[in-house]
């Protein structure tokens, strides 16, 4: 059975019967966890488990776990600092920051790998224009070259540990104040000034991007999330050949767009691969029942690089582990 687009999540620490079934659903691809699905180690590692096993080829699992406020699990994981921190470094001896970057993405990819857990949504390379207050202390700096610099020693980090990275708010989150999760923002730059914002995706390999809930009204009339024009330039202009991930269709920056099967229609349309949708169960059920999204295989050569690799059994000895975890203590 071929994956699905949409990404869903869970309710609690063990899968329940239907939510069985709904992974099953051929509109299913992948599941993304949160706080509520971790209470330990020893039980992340069953819930993954089983959540590999309900399907061939397996459910993408992936999770936000980007340092700082967004952190998923804690208990038994080392505390990542917020990116801010890594951008705060770079102006006082850029070396020691990429360094520390590349151990700190070594940490927040071994960790998770070691749970079974694919994709860690990070990292966030919106620059930090001091207005969002949704992306905050999670962006790195306010200038790309900072930005690209140490993203790309993060990337590194996580890839040797055996995960990929997934850059994200594409085109650029940072700029506007509203939160995406409550509201629609809308970000009246034309394109030519928003070319800071772009440079990370023009410089940065990325095997994944997930698009913003944010209106730029003077480049097109639909959010970037629902876009042609914004997914076309990603992919055309840019040269993006990864995955292409919409933003949580639940949230309050997708409202305009109509329910929950206008919105996924409208990513679909516009090119996004995965749609995921989270924190409302009946979103999830009304996409399952009357979504008859057109057949567009995601191709395999986008999706593969997204699974995690193989874990090493000796990660926690790795010198770069105990640099990562050093950096999080100096600067969470």
């Amino acid at each position: 059975m071929s994956l699905g687009p949409l990404m869903i999540d869970l309710a609690g620490v063990d899968l329940e019967p239907a939510e069985r079934e709904m992974l099953r659903h051929p509109l299913v691809g992948g599941v993304i966890l949160f706080s509520r699905n971790y209470q330990d180690r020893q039980q992340l590692l069953r819930l993954t488990a089983q959540l590999r096993a309900l399907r061939e080829p397996p459910l993408l699992i992936a999770i936000d776990h980007e340092g700082g406020r967004v952190q998923r699990c804690r208990e038994g994981f080392t505390r990542l600092p917020p990116m801010r921190r890594l951008g705060q470094g770079w102006e006082q001896n850029a070396a020691e920051a990429i360094a520390a970057a590349e151990g700190i993405g070594f940490v927040l990819a071994a960790e998770l790998r070691e749970v079974g857990i694919d994709l860690s949504f990070a990292p966030v390379l919106d620059l930090d224009y001091g207005a969002s207050t949704v992306i905050g202390d999670r962006a790195f700096h306010r200038h790309p070259q900072a930005v690209i610099a140490l993203a790309s020693a993060l990337i590194e980090g996580m890839r040797k540990a055996g995960m990929a990275a997934c850059g994200k708010h594409f085109p650029g989150h940072g700029y506007v104040p509203a939160d995406s999760h409550l509201a629609l923002p809308v970000d009246a730059r034309s394109l030519a000034e928003m070319e800071e914002d772009l440079a990370p995706y023009r410089h940065l390999s990325l095997p994944a991007v997930m698009m913003a809930h944010v209106l730029y009204p003077v480049v097109d009339e639909w959010p970037a999330s629902f876009s042609r024009r914004w997914v076309a330039l990603l992919r055309e202009h840019i040269g993006h050949r990864g995955v292409i991930f919409s933003d949580d269709l639940s949230m309050a920056g997708a409202a305009s767009i109509g329910d929950v099967v206008a919105r996924a229609q409208s990513a679909w349309e516009a090119g996004c691969d995965m749609l995921p949708v989270c924190n409302r169960p009946q979103d999830v059920v009304q996409l399952l029942d009357h979504w008859r999204p057109a057949k567009r295989p995601l191709p395999a050569m986008r999706l593969s690089p997204l699974y995690g690799k193989a874990v090493a059994s000796a990660l926690r000895q790795s010198p770069l582990y105990r640099r990562g975890v050093a950096a999080c203590a100096r600067l969470a």
